[in-house]
């Protein structure tokens, strides 16, 4: 099943026939002129051949300009205190609310707001806000002034100023790309019992990829109590009892599972115009995440999870896995800030991502890093035709988050059918059996009959599911210690591989 991210190496080659060249591109052009998607994704094609990657800053004014043009004009906006140093790395400790970052704050926003009123002069500050920032020193607002965009980047109180919503699409349906790993999460029919999976006790069925990862072995020590997972992800499905109802049953006991939403309204020009969103699980996603890495141990027959007495915290953080506009960068970093601030938080798992850059979910991502959690993401996935193509995807590569990928059962050193790898890469988790592509059980949309699911996804979640067990065998660790019991019990260890970091964990060796 091809469900973590299918369109983005897609939408990168479909772009990559345009005839405009990065050089005319790379530096403000001679007139303001604005430049079609097709320009800005040669642009951002070129970045990606060059870099493996794409952020904001190497593009011109005239290039983000056009991008917030060709999107829905929302600007993120990074500032800082005059005089402040390392804030990327000082962000937990800094009060937004303190007089000298207020005082930064204002002065932008009254900067912008003059400069955007040379287009409309009846324009107000709460016209041109988007939404409001509660934790991290930026804001969010709708920029159509050119002007502003270069009067921004020049700025001394501005560490970034970037579109927030344009994500290169060109030649996708706008219905498929939307869905982008939506509405496969249904019952798998065919599962082989002692194949694709074993009936553990009480009656629940364990994926037959565990054994690769000594999962079983692990059970004996850590079952992942007193620990709690925080999944961003598409939500958690309601009809899903295991994780509703039922999520406390046979082997499973005294946890708890709690289900929000970050991702905000839809709006237009700033203003709401869809309904106010629900933690529910439209897309199936974030219900095969949540139940890969906690579903309950029970007496149903259903599939049972990684640390399957862990706590769960699911998120709702965008409409499917690919953060393509504006709402989902919000609801994505607005996700990681919630986890950061909560003490009983101790891993945050996210198997979505992006081709572009976002500064914000940057932004978040350090602030959760300082505030102690050990995060994982998935380092991509996309079409069969084009997997290893394209290397870790945004966030994964950063560097306070740990990138997860997904190899086959006969050789740990290549990659699933859908997976992407590169030197970001920390970790691996065997997800897809050479034979038949079969991917590991977890819970379908409703009922107790197990769905499957691949990819850098289940991968992701896997991982931060044996990270529990680890921390729950271990509760008095810090971050750094479980990180460095996984990567010491890694196949790799010491010798990093260049293309899949430690490789595949053993659970067993790493709850010792």
């Amino acid at each position: 099943m091809k469900r973590i991210l299918p369109y983005l190496v897609l939408s990168v080659m479909v772009f990559a026939a345009c005839k405009k060249t990065a050089n005319d591109l790379s530096e403000p052009a001679q007139e303001d002129k604005l430049a079609s998607r097709e320009e800005i994704n040669t642009f951002i094609r070129s970045e990606l051949a060059r870099v493996q990657k794409f952020e904001w800053k190497t593009a011109s004014d005239v290039l983000i300009w056009s991008a917030l043009q060709q999107s829905d004009n929302v600007m993120s906006v990074g500032y800082k205190a005059a005089g402040a140093s390392n804030v990327e790395g000082n962000l937990h400790n800094i009060d937004i609310n303190a007089a000298d970052w207020k005082a930064a704050k204002d002065k932008v926003l009254a900067q912008i707001l003059e400069s955007e009123r040379k287009l409309d002069k009846d324009l107000q500050l709460a016209d041109i806000i988007q939404w409001d920032e509660t934790v991290l020193p930026v804001t969010d607002v709708l920029v159509k002034n050119i002007e502003t965009v270069k009067m921004l980047r020049a700025n001394n109180l501005v560490r970034y100023a970037e579109p927030m919503g344009y994500e290169p699409n060109t030649g996708i349906d706008v219905q498929a790309r939307s869905s982008s790993g939506c509405g496969s999460n249904v019952a798998e029919g065919g599962l082989v019992a002692n194949v694709d999976y074993t009936t553990v006790t009480p009656n629940a069925k364990q994926s037959w990829n565990h054994s690769y990862h000594k999962i079983t072995q692990a059970w004996a020590k850590s079952t992942g109590a007193g620990t709690k997972i925080f999944i961003i992800d598409t939500g958690c499905e309601f009809d899903q009892e295991n994780l509703g109802s039922a999520f406390n049953q046979g082997s499973s006991s005294g946890r708890s599972v709690e289900k929000i939403v970050t991702l905000p309204r839809s709006t237009f020009l700033g203003i709401p115009t869809g309904p106010v969103e629900t933690p529910d699980d439209g897309c199936g996603h974030g219900t095969s995440m949540a139940g890969a890495a906690a579903a309950p141990r029970g007496t149903d027959g259903a599939s049972v999870g990684v640390a399957y007495n862990c706590n769960l915290v699911t998120c709702r953080a965008a409409e499917d896995v690919l953060i393509d506009g504006s709402r989902e960068v919000k609801g994505v970093a607005d996700a990681y800030t919630n986890a950061a601030n909560r003490a009983d938080v101790k891993i945050i798992s996210m198997s979505m991502g992006k081709i572009t850059s976002s500064s914000q979910i940057s932004d978040a991502i350090n602030y959760a890093y300082g505030k102690g959690k050990l995060m994982f993401c998935a380092a991509g996935t996309s079409f069969s035709w084009t997997a290893g193509w394209y290397g870790v995807i945004f966030p994964a590569y950063l560097s306070n988050v740990n990138a997860v990928t997904g190899v086959r059962d006969n050789n740990f050193k290549t990659s699933c059918t859908d997976c992407h790898d590169g030197s970001e890469t920390d970790f691996t988790i065997v997800m897809e059996k050479a034979s038949n592509e079969r991917h590991p059980l977890t819970l379908a949309m409703t009922g107790d009959a197990p769905s499957t699911v691949g990819g850098s996804s289940v991968s992701t979640a896997t991982m931060a599911g044996i990270a529990a067990l680890v921390w729950s065998r271990f509760p008095t660790y810090t971050r750094d210690q479980v990180l460095n019991k996984l990567i010491q019990n890694s196949a790799n260890y010491p010798t990093r591989n260049g293309s899949y970091g430690w490789g595949n964990v053993n659970a067993d060796g790493a709850t010792n």
